[in-house]
């Protein structure tokens, strides 16, 4: 879910203290700030409602999963 991804990405985002690295905490950011967009939260909506409705909910938490494949989480 996008709270999750937001948890992840603002986590990563603390590691980020050299200041080669200063571009991509800027690109997270910028991220984090479309996941919190309400564009975003109503096209997610809409993404969940059209997966319900066709029997494919495993995408479902697409923002966690773009942070964690991105970041290298491990998985569930």
């Amino acid at each position: 879910d996008t709270d999750r991804a937001l948890v992840l990405l603002e986590e990563y985002c603390k590691k980020l203290q050299k200041p080669e690295e200063q571009q991509l905490k800027k690109a997270i950011r910028k991220v984090m700030g479309i996941f919190k967009s309400s564009l975003f939260q109503a096209l997610l909506g809409s993404f969940k409602k059209k997966a319900t409705r066709h029997g494919t909910t495993s995408h479902t938490s697409l923002p966690a999963t773009l942070a964690c494949d991105v970041l290298g989480c491990p998985k569930d």
